[in-house]
């Protein structure tokens, strides 16, 4: 099954600049049996596991962690970039593959000692998702996993996630 959602998964070239080679999972959210299956996926892997909250990182984490967190019977944060939250929030900036960027939580988003999933689309190079664990651990969750749909394993986006464990559905 893991192959059909490979496949429903657009590459587009040159996205977001010259270089590189976007992965654009909105064709597989697009199919209602293949984005069923991908919640499904996630979801089995962290049943029976305690998960408080699932953190979806702007944009295409919150589909991918409402979906999930939906699935756990779990609640939702969400990480925005600034100015998007309406309250007190705690920020990070931090370098991806093509800039930097900063992204806010809301400081009453996570209480200490809740286990929590953080999800997104894709892992590149480490940074969103570091940044967004770092966030997530300063404020004493206990991260569980970093979960994600692609994974582009040339890029060693692990490294920058460790000590936290990650799980992507497909590698490339």
């Amino acid at each position: 099954m893991t192959e059909q959602l490979k496949k429903a998964i657009r590459d587009v070239p040159d996205f977001p600049k010259k270089g590189i080679l976007f992965k654009d999972i909105t064709t597989l959210c697009k199919e209602p049996a293949l984005f069923q299956r991908m919640v499904d996926m996630l979801g089995h892997r962290y049943i029976g596991k305690g998960v408080d909250l699932v953190v979806g990182i702007e944009a295409r984490g919150f589909i991918v962690g409402a979906a999930l967190a939906y699935k756990l019977g779990a609640g939702v944060v969400l990480v925005r970039k600034p100015g998007k939250l309406p309250h007190k929030t705690h920020k990070a900036t931090y370098t991806l593959e093509y800039g930097k960027d900063t992204l806010e939580i809301h400081q009453d988003a996570i209480e200490k000692g809740q286990k929590v999933i953080i999800a997104d689309d894709l892992l590149a190079t480490g940074g969103t998702a570091g940044a967004v664990a770092k966030l997530v651990s300063d404020m004493g969750a206990k991260i569980l996993e970093c979960a994600f749909i692609v994974e582009l394993e040339e890029l060693n986006g692990k490294e920058k996630l460790k000590p936290h464990p990650v799980f992507s559905l497909i590698k490339y």
